[in-house]
């Protein structure tokens, strides 16, 4: 696989948003609001709203996610942020706060799909954590899901935390994996 870089999405990197939405059917779909709108707001949005929303989030300098770059082209993407950013996870029942900890989340790993299984979701991982670091966070959450699950699938395996760091968090009894990288203090 060619070299690829990667780089917080900030108002100067829009336009490299805007051309992965455009590429990428899918993502544009949700456009990454699914977790940061409640679900009342996100099942009243329209497709369209969902994309000013991220781009409103990034021009206001709200940290939302990462690109990954192949030769200058947008191929990859995660969300990562402060959880209490993503308004329905927040209230989502079965990822309750496994502590007080100010976490910062991985909700959604996104790779074109001429770049899939050559292991960029892992670097797209790691590149996050290595951002998250940078902007001060004490460690990240994720919540991967089984390679064949039904459910929301764009949140990664637990195969792919654990190779990046991560370690099993969940509390006993909760059906849904909570993973976590701390930074040492």
């Amino acid at each position: 696989m060619p070299r690829i870089q990667f780089q917080p999405v900030t108002e100067a990197r829009l336009h490299d948003l805007a051309r992965f939405s455009q590429c990428h059917g899918k993502f544009r779909y949700c456009s990454c609001m699914r977790w940061r709108m409640t679900s009342s707001e996100y099942r009243r949005s329209s497709k369209a709203e969902r994309v000013e929303a991220l781009t409103a989030l990034v021009r206001a300098g709200t940290p939302v996610g990462i690109l990954a770059y192949c030769e200058g082209m947008p191929v990859g993407w995660c969300s990562i942020a402060p959880r209490e950013s993503y308004a329905a996870l927040e209230r989502y029942r079965a990822l309750p706060r496994v502590d007080d900890a100010a976490v910062w989340s991985v909700v959604c790993l996104f790779v074109d799909r001429h770049y899939r299984r050559q292991g960029l979701t892992g670097q797209l991982l790691r590149a996050a954590v290595d951002y998250a670091r940078a902007q001060g966070a004490p460690a990240v959450e994720g919540y991967p899901v089984a390679p064949d699950a039904a459910s929301y699938t764009y949140m990664g395996t637990p195969e792919t935390y654990r190779r990046a760091g991560f370690v099993d968090v969940t509390p006993a009894g909760q059906n849904r994996i909570v993973m976590r990288y701390t930074f040492e203090a």
